[in-house]
């Protein structure tokens, strides 16, 4: 079965919106476990208008499922990184200002960056994801980088599922396939959700693992966690 990170950065933007500890990234964190959740995702953005670095830190002791840290490598992730030694790294290229992830690597323009990044993560025994479109130029790409996966930005399949589900999902097929055929493991993530998430599971071979955290957080906010969670893994059963 393929495996669901809850993202819990839309917990730290409530918590951020009034001060203070309420609510509580780590206890989420904590029963987003207990209810199912196989991984934890955090996005730590330079200005910390959600995930704060601090928050990494005082998550790393509660994490019993995998730990996975999003972000654009600068100096200042790159250290939270090492130090922190999550399970998994997934590298995104989003500049400071953006309000969520709205595209790709190009990882043939930035290769030897990513590369020598890439290494560094590896050599410290953390597992490299590099968030690419369905492009498969990009995920040659990330195989010659060295990545150990790739992380599939599955926006484009969310906007256009609604009208048309097959055509939406065949360049991630043709995505998928390469990466298999590359050796790479494959993760998705980006406004997937309830609506949307069934038949992107169904139709993707070899997907080890979703990130989903602001549908899922909405939902919570309607059904409660414990509910929300079962319904998300529920979606990701193969038939």
């Amino acid at each position: 079965m393929t495996r669901l990170s809850v993202n819990i950065n839309k917990i730290a933007t409530l918590r951020n919106s009034r001060g203070g500890t309420m609510p509580s990234v780590t206890f989420a964190a904590v029963q987003c476990q207990k209810f199912g959740a196989e991984g934890i995702t955090i996005h730590p953005r330079p200005d910390e208008r959600h995930i704060r670095y601090a928050d990494a830190r005082e998550l790393k002791p509660l994490i019993t499922t995998e730990f996975n840290i999003e972000g654009f490598p600068d100096p200042r992730f790159i250290e939270l990184v090492l130090e922190v030694r999550p399970n998994q790294v997934t590298l995104v290229p989003d500049a400071p200002s953006a309000i969520t992830s709205n595209a790709g690597w190009d990882t043939l323009k930035h290769l030897d960056f990513l590369k020598e990044v890439t290494s560094k993560f590896q050599q410290a025994g953390i597992r490299v994801s590099l968030f690419v479109g369905a492009e498969p130029e990009m995920i040659e790409g990330a195989a010659t980088i060295g990545a150990d996966r790739v992380e599939l930005y599955t926006e484009p399949y969310a906007t256009d599922f609604p009208t048309d589900p097959e055509k939406a999902i065949q360049p991630f097929v043709r995505a998928a396939k390469v990466a298999g055929q590359l050796g790479l493991g494959l993760n998705a993530g980006h406004d997937l959700s309830l609506e949307n998430l069934r038949y992107f599971d169904q139709h993707i071979p070899n997907l080890l693992e979703v990130s989903i955290g602001h549908a899922l957080i909405a939902d919570a906010l309607y059904l409660g966690l414990e509910e929300t969670i079962r319904r998300y893994k529920e979606c990701l059963k193969k038939m």
